[in-house]
């Protein structure tokens, strides 16, 4: 599919593995307003994951990175949230919970309301600060959440 090959020091999960976690943040780069077709491939092999049911209840947040502005940030997001509904999974969107980080209008900043994101560019461009503050704390969000959820 054209993209740049996979370097030996990330690890990779297998579906089968998803039912160890309390919960998730699941990270896309995004085609055209949709999560990239390696990342729904991973999707579609949990089938079984599905049958059974065995993710549902559980709190996930998606994060993203696109290309330029116009790049589907947020629709990723949402044609993303129909993966977890169909495990019955919790979507957990960032909301508002950055803070004033969420109304940054002074630099290029990725994200919304419902997940962290990066602009990309032609991939040259690396997150900004406030782009990894945002991701941060959208981890510790969903972390706080799945504590929560788990007691």
């Amino acid at each position: 599919m054209k993209a740049p090959p996979k370097t030996n020091d990330v690890p990779v999960i297998r579906p089968h593995q998803l039912k160890e976690a309390d919960g998730f943040l699941f990270g896309f780069p995004s085609r055209f307003g949709v999560m990239a077709a390696q990342c729904k491939a991973f999707f579609d092999a949990t089938y079984e994951l599905w049958a059974s049911q065995a993710l549902a209840g559980k709190p996930a947040g998606i994060f993203w990175s696109t290309g330029f502005h116009g790049g589907g940030q947020e629709l990723t997001a949402l044609t993303a949230v129909t993966q977890l509904a169909h495990h019955g999974m919790l979507f957990v969107p960032l909301g508002y919970t950055f803070g004033s980080g969420m109304f940054e209008m002074n630099e290029v900043k990725g994200g919304s309301c419902y997940g962290a994101g990066t602009f990309a560019a032609d991939g040259s461009r690396q997150p900004t600060d406030l782009e990894l503050q945002q991701a941060f704390h959208q981890g510790k969000y969903v972390a706080e959440i799945a504590k929560k959820l788990k007691r």
